[in-house]
């Protein structure tokens, strides 16, 4: 199995409804996150794949068809050397929306999982730092326009850098249409998934730190 499709949206732009999208698809299984905190030995792939150092894709990705969110959106380009065939969807999202959702989820369980006493919880958070928060946004995320500058950089690099043959810019509001005509496959009848809201994450972050 190979990686048919890369998505270079940043977290907290609708990648977890994307994954479940995808892999309702086909394109299962898809890369997330999620995959990071089911397999911690995955952090150390990343952390040199940041670091500009090489990774073994294949290895990294065996058993996936389909990429999206944080870590892997950042290394969309060395992805794409290595897949050449696969295509990229750029997941969007209203950019102070965006910068609300992340502080108030990811950033937050970021901050408090370094802070944290148990140390296999702190090595989590240590390695988001590095590879997010600080790497990509200088850890001046309270910085608010230097954040969304950050966020709509990476998104004009991703459409300047792609013809539209190979690029798909998605919003989860688009629904399955052009999702499926860009990847050429049926459009199912259900509705579009909508999983991983604020609401929904705050509610499941409570729960693990009660």
């Amino acid at each position: 199995m190979s990686i048919k499709v890369i998505g270079a949206g940043f977290g907290r732009t609708g990648t977890l409804s994307l994954k479940a999208a995808l892999e309702q698809l086909g394109f299962d299984k898809c890369y997330h996150m999620m995959e990071v905190m089911q397999n911690p030995s995955h952090r150390a792939a990343w952390l040199a794949g940041h670091r500009g150092e090489a990774v073994d894709w294949d290895t990294l990705f065996e058993g996936y068809a389909a990429t999206v969110d944080w870590p892997s959106c950042n290394l969309w380009r060395q992805q794409l050397a290595h897949y050449p065939d696969a295509k990229v969807i750029l997941s969007l999202r209203d950019p102070e929306a965006w910068y609300a959702s992340v502080m108030n989820t990811i950033y937050r369980s970021s901050k408090a999982a370094k802070d944290a006493e148990d140390p296999a919880t702190q090595t989590h958070g240590r390695w988001a730092f590095e590879i997010i928060w600080d790497r990509l946004f200088d850890g001046r995320m309270d910085d608010k326009d230097h954040v969304i500058d950050v966020f709509n950089q990476h998104n004009q690099a991703v459409i300047d850098e792609l013809p539209p043959e190979k690029l798909l810019v998605f919003d989860a509001k688009m629904g399955w249409d052009p999702l499926c005509k860009f990847l050429s496959v049926p459009a199912p009848e259900t509705d579009y998934p909508r999983t991983n809201t604020t609401e929904q994450f705050q509610a499941i972050w409570k729960k693990r730190s009660g």
